[in-house]
């Protein structure tokens, strides 16, 4: 996560809920070009369309939250309960006027606890046809949420905006979130150098850390239209060769479209319904 190129420079309406996937992007079911976000580009992000990541300002403070984190197994079901407090520290929200990440992004919310259970499929399999990328798309170990690639407006959100020293920060409702895998969780390696697991998606499919087999640090062209790939994992303790998402350092940075079938309402339960008079995800 060094650098990396700008992903969003086209408009919004290239997020459409009638568009389709592709390698390397993202479909999202929704975007609102005229909701928040960073209010001023930083000068990480260059003419040319890339941005330099290592130059780019995190939110201060080091503060630790009482996390609370179970995840069982209960025959096909896979038993999800949250508080959404990470197990590291994060940033000082909202963002201090005096932090030099207020002068691009003033994130006006608190973190907050949340209370969310989940029931996903503890065997999934991929649906008919892949389908929109809403904007919670999954829960990393760390115990927090994970979104999509994108900010409200539609845009590369790591790349635009100011997160904490492990790329989380709060939304309208308080809830934690990164919209890629943190650096503060460890990418654990298995023993023929592929990355372990580092999450889970709504559908139920597993997201894994940035290598592959032989300590191959995969990208998106080494990926599917969703951001995943068939191949042999560590799934409930066991190798088994089946679908699952790859983190990769370059964008979407995990999840480019849903491969499995989620449940709307596991999206409402962790961000929240969208803002009146907007149209729902499409599933």
């Amino acid at each position: 996560m060094l650098s990396g190129r700008l992903c969003c420079a086209e408009s919004a309406a290239e997020f459409q809920t009638d568009a389709l996937p592709k390698k390397g992007w993202i479909w999202a079911c929704r975007v609102d070009p005229n909701t928040g976000g960073a209010f001023r580009d930083g000068p990480w992000i260059k003419p040319d369309g890339t941005y330099d990541f290592t130059t780019k300002p995190t939110v201060s403070g080091d503060v630790h939250w009482p996390s609370h984190y179970v995840i069982s197994r209960r025959g096909d079901h896979r038993l999800f309960t949250t508080n959404d407090f990470p197990n590291h520290g994060t940033g000082l929200f909202p963002i201090p006027p005096t932090d030099e990440g207020y002068r691009y992004d003033r994130n006006p919310n608190h973190i907050a606890e949340q209370n969310i259970t989940i029931d996903l499929p503890a065997t999934p399999m991929p649906a008919p046809a892949p389908s929109c990328a809403p904007g919670a798309v999954g829960i990393l170990i760390t115990g927090a949420v994970l979104f999509n690639a994108l900010d409200a407006p539609g845009r590369d959100a790591v790349a635009h905006e100011v997160q904490d020293k492990c790329q989380g920060h709060p939304q309208v409702n308080g809830v934690y979130h990164y919209h890629s895998i943190t650096t503060c969780l460890d990418d654990k390696r298995e023993a023929d150098g592929s990355s372990a697991l580092v999450g889970y998606a709504l559908d139920g499919f597993g997201i894994y850390g940035r290598y592959g087999e032989g300590g191959k640090l995969m990208t998106s062209a080494d990926l599917d239209d969703c951001h995943g790939r068939v191949s042999t994992v560590m799934w409930d303790g066991k190798p088994i060769e089946m679908y699952h998402y790859v983190a990769t350092w370059d964008f979407p940075y995990t999840i480019g479209c849903m491969r499995g079938t989620y449940k709307i309402e596991d999206v409402f339960k962790i961000a929240g319904p969208p803002p009146r008079g907007g149209p729902p995800p499409k599933n």
